[in-house]
């Protein structure tokens, strides 16, 4: 944390930046180069955000969760490709039917599919 809190300060040093056409100089500080400081990764999360915001489809999204029951935790632990491939394949076919299981979605005027936590438009 101390890292990040002196990011960009006198603390972690710097060097003089100096223009060659009219002689302007000031100091820019060293950064702390830590992923999770939000002054050097801030550019390359907006980066990585736009990107996938880029990869959707300009259609209405909606977050759907669907649980195993904790008994079946163990078997899908040791049988994850069976397991989930059963688990998408029922899903898939959930939310092809109607009505929806249950809705949590704050879109009331836009029927869900299936459950959804929360949706994107």
């Amino acid at each position: 944390m101390s890292a990040i809190e002196q990011c960009r300060s006198a603390a972690l040093g710097g060097h003089v930046e100096r223009c060659e056409n009219c002689d302007h100089s000031r100091i820019a500080y060293n950064s702390c180069r830590n992923r999770h400081c939000p002054k050097c990764q801030g550019m390359a999360a907006q980066h990585w955000l736009a990107a996938r915001e880029a990869d959707l489809l300009p259609v209405g999204y909606f977050h759907v969760v669907f649980t195993l029951p904790a008994e079946i935790s163990p078997i899908a632990y040791q049988n994850k490709a069976v397991v989930y491939d059963l688990l998408f394949h029922t899903a898939g076919k959930r939310c092809s039917r109607s009505p929806p299981i249950q809705s949590t979605s704050a879109l009331a005027s836009a029927p869900p599919l299936c459950s959804t936590a929360g949706a994107r438009q």
